[in-house]
């Protein structure tokens, strides 16, 4: 098979490699985009049948297209992997679906990249890793198979019927872990949630979504997560119609809290003694941004309703006042963990000098240390906003900027200089 050729290849096709695609089209850039599975796969097969969009249609979409949905309500993940493809569809996106890539190598003595894939070899001068933050689920050691419990990581999960009878540990709290516990707990499950540490937004609050909160205040811009929050997760649910989280809440309807897994031997898991200080910390984080928005609203002199019941937190649970440090899983009951802390990158495919010895990319906004190299779709590529479908849509538009002028120096001519005596 002949070697094909394009100018910029760009390495998936959720919404990072459509945006880059649209981005590409503005600035004339000739482009293909290859995917090995379809459109938006991991919104299909990678969540749970349950699952909403964290974000309001109004907020968490392309400016070019808006949900067929409330502007209020919350996109299940049919109906946001709908939206990708209408959107691919739309800017006539050169998508080629069913596409590996196996490696991308830097050409010797000619510019550009080779890359290996499932359709032959490609050729192109530039590269955009597409892929997202979402590759390569996380479940540590930590419990053998030859424990007996059923194991699977929160992408992997599906609804409470896949699990095998009996209770279920979900390790981790939160936007998935959150969710997955709950469904869990409705089904009449026994449910032991793991909360490590964690921030905890009001979903609405004064007649206004957190998302529309972070706005006026500032901190989707954010260009990097505070200090010592590096990991911190974000509990926010867009299920129900859209709640706040409430682990207060959520032990009142059954669920049992535990702090940060730790070890597991002999049939025993671990637990830090640090649950009541996890939930104190959220409490810390949410108090925080209601007073943010208290005062950003007598600041601009808003009419926004008052909403002083919102800062009612309600007493501790025994589960918060008398943590369980140690859990015998088999008297508990419990035939399944779920693992919802999150994954690892996974670029081996990318065989050029753009990751550190640990595999995370080296960029500076999604411009990799290796030139003609690019990343698309990171956690914080340029500010809190970039995991979210408009965040990396203007993600993209900086990449696309970028090629754009390295281009421009390409194409550059001297003019002839005249001769001198």
């Amino acid at each position: 098979m002949p070697n094909q050729e394009t100018e910029v290849l760009v390495v998936g096709a959720g919404q990072a490699g459509i945006a880059m695609s649209e981005h590409l089209s503005l600035h004339g850039v000739s482009h293909l985009v290859v995917e090995r599975d379809r459109i938006a796969e991991r919104w299909r097969s990678w969540r749970w049948d349950s699952l909403v969009a964290n974000g309001p249609a109004w907020h968490d979409r392309f400016p070019g297209q808006e949900f067929n949905i409330e502007p209020d309500g919350f996109a299940t993940k049919d109906q946001v992997a709908d939206y990708l493809v209408s959107y691919a569809e739309k800017i006539d996106a050169p998508i080629r679906t069913g596409v590996e890539v196996f490696s991308v190598r830097r050409h010797n003595g000619r510019a550009g990249f080779r890359a290996e894939t499932s359709d032959g070899v490609i050729d192109a001068r530039y590269v955009v890793a597409a892929t997202g933050a979402f590759q390569k689920p996380i479940i540590p050691p930590v419990v053998p198979q030859s424990a007996g419990i059923h194991q699977l990581h929160s992408s992997a999960y599906r609804n409470p019927q896949q699990l095998p009878d009996g209770a279920v540990l979900v390790i981790g709290a939160g936007s998935s872990g959150v969710q997955i516990a709950d469904e869990l707990q409705q089904s009449g499950r026994q449910v032991y949630l793991a909360v490590g540490p964690h921030d905890r937004p009001p979903r609405r609050y004064r007649g206004r979504d957190f998302c529309w909160w972070l706005g006026v205040l500032g901190k989707w811009d954010a260009s990097a997560p505070p200090r010592g929050a590096e990991h911190v997760t974000i509990a926010v649910s867009g299920a129900h119609g859209g709640h706040t989280v409430d682990f207060r809440s959520l032990a009142a309807d059954g669920i049992t809290l535990l702090g940060l897994a730790g070890g597991y031997d002999d049939g025993v898991m671990h637990f830090a003694d640090d649950l009541r200080d996890n939930v104190a910390k959220g409490d810390a984080n949410y108090l925080s941004m209601l007073d943010e928005a208290d005062a950003y609203v007598a600041r601009n002199g808003l009419d926004l309703p008052e909403e002083p019941e919102a800062r009612i937190l309600g007493p501790d649970p025994d589960c918060i006042t008398n943590p369980i440090l140690e859990l015998d899983l088999r008297a508990a009951g419990v035939t399944s963990i779920i693992w919802a802390i999150g994954f690892s990158f996974d670029f081996g495919w990318l065989q050029v000098d753009a990751v550190d010895e640990t595999g995370r990319p080296k960029h500076q906004r999604g411009v990799s240390s290796e030139p003609g190299v690019y990343f698309l779709g990171l956690p914080w590529q340029s500010r809190r906003g970039s995991s979210f479908i408009w965040g990396v849509w203007h993600d993209a538009k900086y990449l696309a900027d970028q090629i754009a002028i390295q281009r421009s120096y390409l194409s550059y001519q001297p003019a002839s200089q005249p001769i001198t005596k």
